[in-house]
């Protein structure tokens, strides 16, 4: 393996993330129906305000927590991620994936947050409606509350990793999201992807809904179809171009969906 050193350079001088204020978002918002206007008009106020530069205070105890975390990448790039504690593990996996996609990770989140149409613009809007209604960060927010210690300091690590990311790459413009906070990935329903059932309503009907033009519909009952989606492919060596045997998991979708990673801690953990 070869071990990347620097990573966690603490003499690095710091410098301050501003947030941005997507004013653009303002306009979309106004040409919207007045139910939508208070919806997203008050998510919008309430996060751009509230999302402050980081603190000394902050930057400190990231780097105290960076010196207890090694990241090495072997010859294939695989980040080998190794804490003192499982929490340690967390931040540093979280800026090992930010390293590797954090665009990704940046959108994920800003999907999931009902924010798309400000940064995709007003053809959004309604998907973000539909997200809204039926993921409710408020929930996540109350159960982040009600979260054990040793949770709630497992997502204040994984918060902390890309924060930290973040303020060691100023060069690094995030589309949106200046901050993470400890409660965002209580937004996600299953563990690995939104399991949103929207019983067949799309947000075109949303949009039909709320503008009072066209119907909205149960879509038929159809017979039952042969699963499809996440899946899995074991290729033998005299199969592949390579020689080598390949595994594929889930080509349905794009080649960066879910990194590989291996952690471990002296508390135990150990996974790949």
């Amino acid at each position: 393996m070869n071990k990347c050193t620097g990573i966690f350079n603490t003499n690095s001088n710091f410098q301050n993330i501003q947030k941005e204020i997507h004013l653009a978002g303002l306009d979309v918002i106004l040409v919207m129906p007045k139910k939508i206007i208070v919806i997203v008009l008050g998510f919008f106020i309430s996060s751009s305000i509230l999302a402050q530069p980081f603190t000394a205070s902050e930057k400190m105890r990231w780097q105290q927590e960076a010196k207890q975390v090694s990241i090495t990448r072997d010859k294939w790039g695989v980040p080998h991620v190794f804490g003192k504690t499982d929490a340690d593990a967390v931040f540093g996996l979280m800026y090992a994936q930010a390293e590797d996609d954090f665009g990704r990770v940046e959108m994920n989140y800003i999907r999931m947050l009902g924010r798309v149409a400000e940064v995709q613009g007003e053809g959004s809007l309604y998907e973000d409606l539909q997200m809204r209604m039926l993921i409710d960060s408020s929930a996540a927010l109350k159960d982040y509350a009600a979260s054990p210690a040793w949770l709630k300091k497992l997502l204040q690590s994984w918060a902390d990793g890309l924060n930290f990311y973040l303020d060691r790459h100023p060069e690094i413009k995030p589309l949106l999201i200046t901050r993470f906070k400890p409660w965002y990935p209580l937004m996600w329903t299953d563990g690995s992807i939104s399991a949103i059932n929207t019983a067949g309503v799309s947000a075109a009907e949303f949009r039909n809904f709320y503008n009072k033009k066209g119907t909205i519909s149960l879509p038929p009952v159809k017979a039952l179809k042969e699963p499809t989606g996440s899946n899995g492919i074991a290729i033998a060596p005299s199969a592949s171009a390579s020689g080598h045997a390949m595994l594929y998991i889930n080509p349905h979708v794009d080649f960066y969906f879910r990194p590989e990673v291996h952690m471990a801690s002296d508390e135990g953990l150990n996974v790949y």
